[in-house]
């Protein structure tokens, strides 16, 4: 097998709501339609897509909910201390701002306007 791309889909209740944020980390809309938004990043090596909770052509039906509580969307990135000064000038709701694990794991989070949390990472000495 070979995969050429990949992406990951998330149903939230706004799908424009969460593509307003990711836009903040450099994802331009690739494709969308009533309910449906893929976003693109030069260099994440996938996409991010969104669809709106409820839709009839999500299956299995049974796990159609949100994704919201436990979702974690994270990213490693450089010049992380930046980025965050950059998103909060924009309006972003911080979660947590910068801080550094003892295993080195530098890392901020934000909110969208969906409860998605989006983390940025940098790993430093």
């Amino acid at each position: 097998m070979q995969i050429t791309s990949s992406a990951i889909s998330l149903n939230v209740p706004d799908p424009a709501a969460s593509a307003r944020f990711a836009a903040h980390l450099g994802f331009t809309e690739e494709m969308s339609a009533d309910g449906f938004i893929s976003l693109g990043h030069p260099t994440a090596g996938m996409n991010v897509i969104f669809l709106r909770t409820g839709l009839a052509t999500f299956k299995p039906a049974r796990i159609a909910g949100d994704a919201g509580q436990g979702t974690l969307l994270a990213f490693v990135v450089t010049g992380l201390d930046a980025e965050f000064e950059r998103i909060v000038a924009a309006g972003a709701t911080v979660v947590t701002p910068p801080e550094t694990e003892p295993w080195g794991e530098r890392y901020c989070q934000f909110s969208d306007d969906n409860g998605l949390v989006w983390q940025l990472v940098e790993w430093v000495s």
